[in-house]
């Protein structure tokens, strides 16, 4: 591809901006819906609704009789009878509330997403590589649904909530269609005209990159985080417990258990993880300034350290403030928000040096 192709030249300009605007709005509902499950999660929600029920589960209760036998089913699992026992039936329907919310939000998502694929290939006129992209995008939707499924049923049985295995694979697949669509977005609204600055940037291509993947990671074990509750123990920052390593770090065997089943390792590899990203994000902005950028990549690379900057504030307010609810999903939206600086970025040094 020269540098200043299109990635979808094939398909007009109108067309190109019409359809980003449409997948920009399908990849805002992605990133709302993340924000939900993360309140879901929060207000520990996610296993008030016991079966999956694709279907017949988008109509929510409503009788007096319909509200007792759901809630009758919830009284059934392990959450219920050891940690909310006795909980009124209003109670139930507050976190009823955030996990039908949450399910009918993922539901939309797909609806959207397959209207959107459909219209595209019934039109005519659209690049064989964009209908590739967007049957992507629906499988992916699809296989996070039914992951999602898998997440919830973790807690039904043994435990009181679920497995922040799982937890962790379902916002991490949450992230990649975020991406995948963020990305096409990007390349739909990539113009033929881009100024050719003369410069290729491989170096700091590459680095844009690792600080991408840094910054999904450090949103990985994140999830870690919540799936263990770990934000409500060592409400202090820098120190942990008094110390910077804290005393507890290595107390399980093998020893890479502690890096997903120890709260105390995964506060702490949470936290630094997220300043070394901060840090790498500072680090790749007076490296980018010493080198002529496209105009789209010099935008992003302003944005990079300021978005950065206020999630790592978000981060230590919501530790410090024992995790509300408002401040947590805000901290969770930045995360988004930092992926998607970084990723557009990257995104514009990648097609200026195609």
């Amino acid at each position: 591809m020269s540098r200043t192709a299109a990635p979808y030249a094939d398909i007009s300009p109108d067309r190109r901006r019409t359809d980003g605007w449409w997948l920009a709005i399908w990849a805002g509902m992605v990133l709302l819906i993340v924000v939900i499950g993360g309140v879901t999660r929060l207000t520990e929600s996610g296993l008030s609704i016991t079966e999956w029920a694709p279907v017949t589960g988008t109509i929510p209760p409503l009788s007096r009789q319909a509200w007792e036998e759901t809630f009758q089913a919830y009284r059934q699992i392990p959450e219920y009878q050891q940690l909310n026992r006795g909980m009124t039936l209003d109670e139930f329907k507050n976190i009823y509330f955030w996990e039908y919310l949450h399910r009918m939000g993922a539901r939309l998502i797909g609806l959207v997403i397959a209207v959107i694929l459909a219209h595209s290939l019934f039109r005519g006129g659209v690049s064989r590589r964009l209908n590739w992209r967007l049957a992507t995008l629906l499988l992916l939707t699809a296989g996070q649904g039914a992951l999602g499924w898998f997440m919830v049923m973790s807690g039904l049985a043994d435990r009181t909530d679920v497995s922040q295995y799982r937890l962790a694979a379902h916002l991490g697949l949450a992230l990649i269609i975020y991406v995948v669509a963020v990305w096409t977005v990007a390349d739909l609204w990539w113009s033929e005209n881009q100024e050719d600055t003369g410069d290729t940037h491989p170096t700091l291509r590459k680095a844009a990159g690792w600080v991408t993947a840094l910054v999904f990671v450090t949103a990985i074990i994140g999830a870690f985080v919540a799936g263990l509750d770990g934000g409500k123990v060592y409400n202090t920052f820098p120190l942990m417990g008094g110390k910077f390593v804290p005393g507890g770090y290595f107390t399980q065997v093998p020893w890479w258990r502690n890096l997903f089943e120890n709260v105390a390792a995964v506060q702490f590899n949470h936290r630094w993880i997220a300043i070394a990203t901060l840090g790498a994000i500072v680090w790749l902005w007076f490296r980018g300034r010493q080198e002529v950028l496209p105009p789209a990549a010099v935008r992003w690379l302003h944005a990079l350290p300021v978005v950065g900057t206020i999630q790592v504030l978000l981060g230590v307010a919501t530790l410090l403030l024992v995790v509300p609810t408002g401040l947590a999903a805000l901290h969770q939206a930045g995360a988004v928000l930092l992926l998607t600086a970084s990723l557009m970025f990257y995104h514009a040094l990648y097609r200026a040096d195609s």
